[in-house]
């Protein structure tokens, strides 16, 4: 995302930006092998709760 479309964005929507930023280094970990499937699943639960992100769609 370019510097200008980010400034563009609302507090909340730049929250979900991060969250799903986060979610793919994540999922880029796991497919690679940095991580089991264990600790992707309590990363990701992990950062949805902190977020405040448990209503957004997979």
């Amino acid at each position: 995302m370019e510097q200008a479309e980010w400034e563009r964005l609302s507090p909340e929507q730049k929250k979900i930006q991060l969250y799903l930023e986060q979610k793919k280094t994540l999922e880029a970990f796991l497919e690679r092998g940095a991580i089991s499937k264990a600790q992707f699943d309590k990363s990701l639960g992990d950062l949805t709760v902190k977020m405040g992100m448990s209503g957004l769609p997979e």
